[in-house]
């Protein structure tokens, strides 16, 4: 059987060492009553694992060399090989609407893009594994202070817990890529609600890490203006990476109240 050759648009490193792609099937058990959807099967290395589960598990591939590969290696699998982009598709379709662990060796140019589409459908997806870029994988698990604190820390710690489990050397993938990388688990905190504006969340967060140099007096002008009396509060002296989730949940509030008075004047 051919090999599939690696493409760089797709941002394609082939994982070749079995005892990672069995210790990251592995991290699947967290839930081990849920199917699985994983993500940029390539040659089914991680696959191979995960069908031994005896769980659903379902596929999804956009490269159509990685899926005739699939298909002539993993037979059983032909009815869940699904050819598609992961970052276009109904998650609610995949299993008739039911919750499912999300995991793969996903590719490192879209990874945060993974990420923002599993919150989007968070409670179809109390579990999330897999490979990325060690640097990614630091910053959704970062706590405040830190250096690589950030939107991703602030967006996913929101709604799931973080762990990071363990780094993996470039050296066991085809093509190398030129950085490390680390396989994480996230699963749902008990968060049901904020407890603000999700929206207006959002955007106070990647406001304000636009400028994570600055104070928040500075950084969060964009929102409020040079001279709204709100700043003149303790909490703007801080910047951003010294926030917690919650801290930032509290700014959002204040930022809304804020808001609703200057449309009244």
């Amino acid at each position: 059987m051919r090999l599939v050759k690696p493409k760089k648009f797709l941002g394609q490193h082939f994982l070749n060492d079995l005892k990672v792609a069995q210790d990251i099937a592995d991290t699947v058990d967290a839930y081990p009553d849920l199917p699985v959807l994983e993500v940029g099967p390539g040659m089914g290395v991680l696959t191979q694992f995960l069908v031994k589960k005896e769980r659903p598990i379902k596929v999804v591939e956009v490269d159509y060399e990685s899926v005739a590969y699939l298909r002539n290696a993993y037979p059983l699998l032909e009815e869940h090989i699904i050819e598609d982009d992961f970052l276009k598709m109904n998650l609610q379709r995949v299993f008739n609407g039911m919750p499912f662990v999300l995991t793969g060796n996903y590719p490192y140019n879209i990874s945060s893009q993974i990420f923002f589409k599993m919150l989007e459908n968070r409670d179809l997806i109390p579990c999330c594994t897999g490979m990325i870029q060690r640097e990614v994988a630091q910053r959704i698990a970062a706590g405040p202070g830190s250096k690589t604190y950030g939107i991703l820390s602030i967006l996913i710690q929101a709604w799931y817990k973080v762990e990071y489990l363990f780094t993996v050397s470039e050296q066991v993938f085809n093509p190398p890529p030129k950085v490390k990388s680390a396989v994480i688990r996230m699963t749902r905190n008990e968060t049901k609600e904020l407890g603000c504006d999700e929206k207006l969340f959002k955007t106070v967060v990647k406001t304000t890490f636009n400028q994570r140099r600055k104070t928040l007096r500075n950084s969060i002008k964009p929102i409020l203006g040079k001279e709204c009396p709100l700043t003149q509060d303790p909490l703007f002296n801080r910047r951003p990476e010294q926030l917690s989730v919650q801290e930032f949940i509290d700014l959002t509030n204040k930022v809304e109240y804020e808001l609703s008075i200057m449309v009244k004047e």
